[in-house]
């Protein structure tokens, strides 16, 4: 995942999420969003 950009990093978190894939894999990325720091540019999902 270090090699996605930061813009590709978080399309994919929106996508994952909009089509319900597996919580490993959606840890997964979160876990790189708040390594990079970018907790603050993601839109929260009800």
């Amino acid at each position: 995942m270090e090699d996605l950009s930061d813009e590709l990093l978080l399309e994919s978190y929106y996508k994952a999420n909009e089509l319900n894939l597996s919580p490993d894999f959606i840890y997964l990325i979160e876990k790189e969003i708040s390594r990079r720091n970018l907790t603050n540019k993601v839109k929260t999902y009800s």
